[in-house]
């Protein structure tokens, strides 16, 4: 029987989510119906990937009880409400990155989650990254015992743009939503459940006003040092992973994973973002068919959100200790 999915979004990620479950073998999925802030660019990207509602209405798309499971790609600070929303309405849910903008919420998602019986998975894309997903069976395995890890997560975000170039209509959070990208998966990555946290921020600054600078340097049980470094000023474009470790170490770089001697994974193919979409939507129409938890769940990415909200705590109260 198709799973009938409806998208809240319309911006560029949500083009990667119709592609990825078009492409998905056997994926037997139905459009059932789209939600966007404005109606007619709703109804073009309706039109376009044939969708068989477009709305700006979230309770009229939640309320159709065709509409099985909801993939959410709006604007970060309603993630959290719309999530809640889908799920007491007994839908599925794939959210985009962050699940939430606080810890407290999360918890309170995964709650509602597992009242409802819903499956609720998150979009820690890097998780399904070939190179990430080699380097973390390494660790797994104990092939390599990492002493530390390092990682710049860095580009020139100064004007109110997206990563496909089109103009944002929201502004974007450096710490709750490209940090959470990184702070889970250099989590997930060493296997730690938890860490101590110390963070730095720049003031808001430029034309966004928003923290356009930070650092989170963590401490996991096993004494391992993360350290990673954010900027959404810098000409220089930085995505990359190292870890340091007993063995060797192992540098990830936009897609292409590499050990001193060699190249374990190169970038293309089924080493590419629009692949690793297709195995994070595969996994989550699994999880609902299978009617199982889905790998990362809410559950699974609780480590990260309380990384975040540690780091988020230490920067509200450092302008109160300075007055």
């Amino acid at each position: 029987m198709p799973l009938n999915v409806a998208l809240l979004g319309y911006g560029s990620i949500a083009r990667f989510h119709v592609q990825a479950l078009r492409e998905i073998p056997d994926a037997d999925v139905r459009f059932a119906g789209v939600m966007g802030p404005r109606l007619e660019p709703t109804r073009a990207f309706a039109d376009e990937f044939g969708f068989a509602r477009a709305t700006t209405s979230l309770d009229e798309l939640l309320g159709d009880p065709a509409v099985d499971a909801v993939i959410i790609t709006s604007p970060s600070e309603a993630h959290a409400e719309q999530t809640a929303a889908s799920l007491r309405a007994g839908k599925h849910v794939l959210c985009e990155i962050p699940l939430a903008m606080s810890l407290a919420d999360t918890d309170r998602l995964v709650r509602l989650a597992d009242q409802a019986d819903r499956r609720l998975m998150v979009c820690h894309t890097e998780r399904f990254e070939a190179g990430l997903q080699m380097a973390r069976h390494l660790v797994a395995s104990g092939a390599l015992r990492p002493y530390a890890a390092v990682s710049r997560y860095m580009f020139h975000r100064r004007e109110n743009v997206n990563w496909m170039k089109r103009r944002r209509t929201w502004t974007d959070n450096l710490l709750w939503h490209h940090g959470c990208h990184a702070v889970d998966a250099l989590l997930w990555l060493l296997d730690a459940t938890e860490a101590e946290v110390k963070a730095e921020i720049a003031p808001p600054s430029g034309p966004l006003q928003i923290p356009m600078d930070l650092g989170i340097v963590m401490r996991t049980p096993r004494a391992q040092v993360i350290t990673l470094g954010m900027s959404y000023n810098t000409h220089f474009p930085f995505h990359e992973y190292l870890l340091i470790g007993e063995e060797t170490s192992l540098l990830y770089e936009d897609g292409t994973l590499r050990r001193p001697e060699h190249v374990l994974v190169q970038k293309g193919g089924e080493a590419s973002f629009e692949a690793a979409v297709r195995r994070q939507n595969a996994e989550f129409l699994a999880a609902v068919r299978e009617q199982r938890e889905p790998r990362p769940s809410g559950r699974a990415v609780r480590p990260a959100m309380a990384a975040l909200q540690a780091a988020q705590d230490q920067l509200d109260a450092r302008p109160r200790a300075r007055g």
